[in-house]
């Protein structure tokens, strides 16, 4: 382990090491070669644009960070940029995004405000010196703003050169930092960006928050652990050897390496200790690292158990104002510190504690009576002077000092002041931690209703809410169920009724109920209050929650609601009270007869400027929009509704509904790279629960159909929804229907079949023909390719039954017609309706469907006619497996020879491809052509497709033999 030379004076061994001199620290890496290998591989990885993170663990002073900072000057010597950010240790309830906060702070130290490309206003959430932050917006308006901003930064950075960006001591990381982490791992997924981020795996009890994280992250691909291990008896020996500048006795080692057993920090202690035996040492970590701190002064003592309470990083001047000593006195004892190598003085004029174990066993051993009166000066000090510390720090400093200190009503106050102040900068987990702690604390002060102005109910209610915007939405449950069974519902019905309506939706976002009874209880608590904007929305409300199991019941309560908000004159309630009514309604009128109350309700939202109410509007003009097969007015009605969302603060919930009716449109128009960046939007906000589900299901459908990596675990993640208990119709009819088409897609003709058969008993199936018709065509396929008559007369009746009220309606309804008969007039029809309706990827499925009918048929020319569109359509949407088959189809029936393929475009290989096919000649796989022009396996695969495609050809060995035959190849 190495360690930078202090100027501290040596301990002398004695006996054993007599005349020896033991340094503070070595500057040569011990026994680390295999883990230094591990990331230098990782930054090769990133080099050839693979996103790569690497989760370094180890029990404290293994020597995590000393392996970091050896490989961090070898990739900055390599040409690679390293940030560096640590978590702090307050935890939970500290300073949000702390780690990456250091890191941009450095950044702009060295480069410049102008690296952050004018977007300075934007960054002060995380770096308060760059001025006044924007405007609060409401909920998480902005979070995710921000995430977007931070990895567009590294992003841009990582376009010079390739970037390092190291995260230490994750086990102390807030809630924000991890949600920012993941963010970056699991959605933005940069290229040429290195993540490497360290972490105690001593520290990670059962209920250790970073735990569920690390296994959340072990799933993402380009994810690895690097586990640090203990040395070996040699590797101590070799250690002891550079830290003492001699070669130690044999008996020496057998005692350290016993006592120490491997540890290098604890390793580095004994070395530098002046016990010549160790035997004096106890096994527990805290006296080893107090031996140390015994040797100080009385005075370095008294300042280092004042520093030890401050954290592992402080400045000189709070130091000064806790200490209460001369200045002078303060700085001899901190000369004395220094010296022993137990602080050193960081980058930034400020203190670090060399190692954070030598503060926790200093704060450890403080009295009780010290520990409370220390942390009590730091929270007046920084009260009185917040620049004492980092700016942005002062809220949550204060909570955590004043409930160290055990002053209740203090630590009440100024945790509910500091989750305020997390809930601006958006770290709602944060701030959910720190409301929980006033929620404890309520109960040890007796005034504290006096002292917050807020009643325990009001508390509860709030930190229920706040449970929400954290994506906790269990805890949010447990919240307000207690909210509820504290409250007097007869006595306050509308807050009882809204109490109830919140816990409908969040079981119904989780799956496991569909709220019904809480709509009904909350309904009858507003039928009895009085009016009011809050009642009518309530009720629209209490309809939407309703509409999942009973649709008389939700129309009618609807209605009541569009009578309650006339009553009040209200216009903005009126407006919202609508648009859910069209919601509720929506599978009961046609969307042509809905459409206008729906054009009507985005007029008077826009009139009225009501942001929340508009973006809620456009999902519902959009939805209706696309049934009615208007496409291009469906995805610019949803694209509207997006920078809306966003504004007011709910683009986890209804801006995810935006980007998937979006996404959706944009399938339809076969503009798939454009829908695929929407579903990515959509993932990146990480919408909880079943929330998730219409992204989920858009882009593992866009995936399978371009044959993509990753579709067929997206789509069992998805599918893993129908375990669940309650499902909205439209969401289980979809995921139905997914189920149907991957096992389709994996060849798995069984699987695809016995899930046809369970999506053809769905009772819901008729209900909403939108959702219906998509699940009888893929059941159709399904039961064609087995040839199971029974499944295809229980279609046919099904079919028969089913509404075809709109162009895509009638579309599917002759495809499932077609697909069963086999007989290519169905086929033309439709191809035709096809064509009628607009959408792209289904017209080429019917085209294949006609030409294999035509084939059979022995119509050659219309067969040939139809695959050569299908060859079209699939090249411009990149739907590899429907190329493939209609590829397939076209030599079988002999319309294309493999031994003379067509070449017209092999003039448009670009030069990159030409080398990718000089290797496809060779017989290089993927893997192979990856390593020899330093590109990843998935990028070679795709030059290796578009090679294909552009040569007319299925497979590689025709590639190569056409590119010898034309001289492709020749230099």
């Amino acid at each position: 382990m190495t360690v930078p030379l202090g100027a501290g004076a040596p301990y002398p061994w004695h006996d054993m090491l007599d005349g020896v001199v033991a340094r503070a620290g070595s500057d040569v890496l011990v026994g680390r070669e295999a883990d230094l290998a591990v990331l230098r591989d990782a930054l090769k990885r990133t080099r050839n644009a693979e996103p790569s993170t690497v989760l370094v663990g180890g029990e404290a002073g293994v020597g995590k960070t000393r392996l970091v900072e050896e490989f961090c000057r070898l990739a900055t010597a390599e040409g690679a940029r390293v940030l560096t950010g640590q978590c702090l240790e307050l935890g939970e309830e500290g300073l949000p995004v702390a780690p990456f906060a250091a890191a941009l702070r450095r950044l702009v130290h060295t480069d410049g405000p102008a690296v952050l490309d004018g977007r300075e206003q934007d960054f002060a959430r995380l770096l308060p010196e760059l001025g006044p932050p924007p405007p609060d917006a409401v909920g998480e308006a902005r979070r995710g703003y921000l995430f977007e901003l931070v990895a567009a930064l590294f992003d841009r950075l990582a376009e010079r050169e390739p970037l390092v960006l190291v995260i230490e001591d994750l086990h102390w990381a807030d809630r924000s930092t991890r949600d920012l982490i993941g963010f970056l791992v699991r959605s933005a997924r940069l290229p040429q960006v290195l993540l490497l981020a360290t972490y105690r795996t001593d520290e990670l009890h059962r209920g250790h928050p970073l735990r569920p994280f690390l296994a959340e992250l072990d799933r993402v691909r380009g994810v690895q652990r690097a586990d640090v291990d203990r040395l070996d008896r040699d590797g101590t020996a070799e250690m002891l050897g550079h830290l003492l500048g001699a070669e130690p006795e044999p008996r020496t080692v057998d005692t350290v390496h016993e006592r120490a057993q491997g540890n290098p920090f604890f390793i580095e202690q004994f070395a530098t200790s002046a016990d010549p035996t160790c035997c004096d040492i106890p096994h527990s970590l805290r006296d080893l690292l107090l031996a140390r701190v015994d040797q100080l002064s009385d005075a370095a003592q008294r300042v280092l158990r004042v520093a030890a309470v401050g954290g592992t990083r402080f400045g000189h001047e709070l130091l000064s104002r806790v200490a209460g000593v001369e200045e002078a006195d303060l700085e001899s004892a901190l000369r004395a510190v220094v010296a022993a190598q137990l602080i050193v003085v960081d980058a930034d004029g400020g203190y670090e504690f060399r190692h954070a174990l030598v503060r926790e066993a200093v704060h450890d051993d403080l009295l009780p009576g010290e520990h409370a009166r220390l942390h009590a000066r730091y929270a007046e000090a920084v009260e009185a002077e917040p620049h004492l510390v980092a700016m942005g720090r002062a809220p949550a400093e204060i909570a955590h000092h004043w409930h160290a200190a055990h002053d209740h009503p203090k630590a009440l106050v100024a945790s509910r002041l500091a989750a305020e102040a997390a809930g601006r900068r958006y770290a709602y987990a944060e701030q959910a931690r720190l409301l929980e702690r006033v929620l404890e604390l309520w109960e040890l002060v007796p005034e504290a209703a006096l002292l917050l102005g807020a009643s325990h109910l009001d508390l509860l209610e709030q930190t229920g809410l706040v449970a929400i915007d954290a994506g906790d939405h269990k805890r949010a449950l447990k919240l307000t169920r207690a909210t509820l069974a504290d409250l007097d519902a007869e006595a306050e019905p509308v807050r009882a009724a809204r109490l109830l309506v919140r816990r409908a939706k969040l079981l119904y976002n989780a799956g496991t109920s569909d709220g019904a009874a809480e709509a009904r209880e909350a309904y009858r608590l507003l039928h009895a209050a009085a009016p009011s904007p809050e009642r009518a929305t309530l009720m629209a409300d209490v309809a939407y929650a309703l509409s999942g199991a009973d649709d008389d019941d939700a129309g009618r309560v609807a209605n009541e609601a569009i009578a309650a908000a006339g009553e009040v004159g209200d216009v903005s309630t009126e407006v919202s009270v609508r648009i859910t009514h069209g919601q509720v309604c929506g599978g009961r009128l046609s969307a042509r007869d809905a459409l206008p109350t729906m054009e009507a309700a985005v007029v008077r939202a826009r009139e009225i400027n009501d942001l929340p109410t508009l973006a809620r509007a456009l999902v519902n003009l959009s939805d209706a929009l696309f049934e009615l097969g208007r496409y291009e007015e469906s995805a610019a009605a949803a694209a509207e509704g997006v920078p809306y969302a966003d504004r007011v603060g709910v683009h986890r919930t209804t801006g995810v509904f935006l980007l998937a009716n979006h996404a959706e449109a944009l399938i339809a128009l076969g503009r798939w790279d454009e829908a695929d960046a929407r579903c990515a939007e959509a993932a990146r906000q990480d919408p909880p629960g079943t929330l998730a589900l219409p992204w989920m299901r858009l882009r593992a459908g866009l995936r399978l159909a371009r044959g993509q990596e990753g579709g067929e675990p997206l789509a069992h993640r998805a599918i893993e929804f129908l375990r669940r208990p309650f499902l909205h119709r439209e969401n289980k009819l979809s995921l139905l229907e997914l189920r149907i088409r991957v096992a389709r897609h994996a060849g798995d003709a069984a699987a695809a079949l016995t899930a046809a058969r369970v999506a053809v008993d769905e009772p819901t199936l008729a209900e909403r023909p939108r959702y219906g018709w998509p699940v009888l065509a893929a059941a159709a396929a399904a039961a064609a390719e087995s040839a199971d008559d029974e499944l295809s007369a229980r279609i046919r009746v099904l079919a028969g039954a089913m509404p075809q009220r709109y162009p895509a309606d009638r579309a599917y309804a002759r495809q499932v017609a077609a697909t069963l008969t086999g007989r290519p007039a169905l086929w033309h029809e439709a191809v035709a309706a096809w064509r009628a309706d607009g959408q792209r990827y289904p017209l080429a499925v019917a085209l294949l469907g006609l030409a294999t009918a035509a084939a059979g048929a022995g119509d050659r020319p219309g067969a040939a006619q139809a695959v050569e569109e299908v060859a079209a359509v699939a090249a411009a949407l990149g739907a590899g497996p429907l190329a493939e088959a209609a590829d397939t189809l076209a030599r079988r029936i002999g319309l294309r020879s493999a031994a003379q393929p067509v070449v017209t475009g092999t003039e448009t290989l670009t030069d990159r491809e030409r080398e990718v096919l000089r290797l496809v000649a060779e017989g290089r796989s993927n893997g192979g052509i990856a390593q020899q022009l330093y590109i990843s396996p998935k990028t070679a695969s795709v030059h290796v497709s578009r090679i294909l495609a552009k040569l007319e050809v299925a497979s590689r060995g025709e590639a190569a033999a056409v590119a010898h035959r034309l001289g492709l190849l020749d230099d």
